[in-house]
C-alpha cells in the first residue's frame, strides 16, 4: 500500500499559534503524535505536560509528554485532540481522523473527507 501523507493545520487551541505540517496518516494508529520541535513550536511547555505510557510497534514501552489541546484542521473539518510527543514527524491516526470523518481513499491513497457526507463531519452516536 505504501506511505500516506497530507498536509493539515495545528494550532495550540490555547494560544492560536498556528502551523501547517506534513503528516503521516496512519489509520492503524490512534492518536496525534508530534515531534518535540513542532510541539515547542506551537508553543507547549513540555516540562510542565502530563505524560503517557505508550507501547511502541517493538512491544518496548515509553513514558512520552502528552500536549494539548491541539486544533486540527482539515479541509472543511476541525477537531480537538492531545498530541502525544514522540517521534521524528507528524502522524495522524485514527481518533483524529474519525472526529473529523475523514477517510484514505483506497485508490488514490489520499487523505479526504467521507464523500457521504462532504458538507460537514458525521458520527454515529449511541
Amino acid at each position: 500500500m505504501g506511505l500516506n501523507y497530507a498536509t493539515i493545520e495545528l494550532q495550540n487551541a490555547t494560544t492560536a499559534v498556528s502551523m501547517p505540517v506534513k503528516c503521516l496518516v496512519d489509520t492503524g494508529a490512534l492518536h496525534l503524535c508530534i515531534p518535540e520541535h513542532v510541539a515547542i513550536q506551537l508553543g507547549f511547555d513540555l516540562d510542565k505536560a502530563q505524560h503517557r505510557e505508550v507501547m511502541l510497534a517493538d512491544g518496548s514501552r515509553r513514558r512520552v509528554p502528552y500536549g494539548g489541546p491541539v486544533t486540527v484542521k482539515f479541509a472543511n473539518r476541525t477537531c480537538f485532540v492531545g498530541a502525544l510527543v514522540l517521534g521524528n514527524e507528524p502522524l495522524l491516526g485514527a481518533i483524529p481522523m474519525e472526529d473529523m470523518d475523514l477517510v484514505v481513499l483506497p485508490a488514490t491513497r489520499q487523505l479526504a473527507v467521507n464523500p457521504d457526507n462532504p458538507n460537514m463531519a458525521a458520527s454515529v452516536v449511541k
